[in-house]
């Protein structure tokens, strides 16, 4: 018998049971903890190789922010802020910092004077080109480790996805087929008058 027959046998207060007493397993909780202590490897590889360069971790990452910022974004004070998860007088500390060093710049926007907008400097280009170039390279040699962190939990299917998976089945069924006819209807046509009959007025 098909899994799909199968399920329709069972009840909706079966499946709902059967959700209710699933708990994480251990598989997830390794999973998890495999993924935590990947992105700090990372974040901890990322920091050092900043520092290497002079760097402050937080003046790289807002380096890299600037440059990497979605397309079509504006690298205004409070677009910073937003992508470093900072308070904006944090971000507007840290843009100081990186200012005095040589790094980046501010200006004001021709349509918006209200508005400032940070570009990065030659010297910070070059400082920021150089952790990035060290970041990828370590990335792409151990980056499978976090790579197979990640699948380890996205990919395991929970019992709520089973469900709605179900649910879409016993929908399709109760649905009434459509017969579609790609065929144009017929004309009716006027049934022809007897001979020696008139037509009523």
């Amino acid at each position: 018998m098909p899994l799909q027959a199968c399920w329709l046998d069972i009840s909706y207060y079966d499946i709902l049971l059967v959700v209710m007493k699933s708990t994480t397993s251990d598989a997830e909780y390794r999973a998890l903890a495999e993924l935590r202590y990947r992105i700090r490897h990372f974040i901890q590889e990322g920091d050092a190789a900043a520092q290497r360069s002079n760097l402050e971790p937080q003046q790289y990452l807002m380096l890299l922010a600037i440059r990497g910022l979605p397309h079509g974004a504006l690298a205004t004070i409070r677009t910073l802020a937003e992508r470093m998860a900072l308070k904006h007088h944090s971000a507007v500390e840290l843009i100081d910092r990186l200012e005095s060093h040589g790094l980046v710049r501010r200006s004001r926007s021709q349509g918006d004077k209200r508005e400032v907008r940070v570009s990065l400097l030659p010297q910070g280009s070059k400082l920021l080109d150089r952790v990035a170039r060290q970041r990828l390279s370590e990335l792409k040699a151990s980056g499978a480790a976090l790579a197979d962190a990640i699948t380890a939990l996205v990919e395991r299917r929970h019992p709520l996805q089973m469900i709605l998976q179900i649910n879409e089945i016993t929908e399709a069924q109760r649905r009434p087929s459509v017969r579609r006819d790609n065929t144009t209807p017929r004309k009716r046509t006027k049934k022809p008058i007897p001979r020696g009959r008139k037509r009523s007025a």
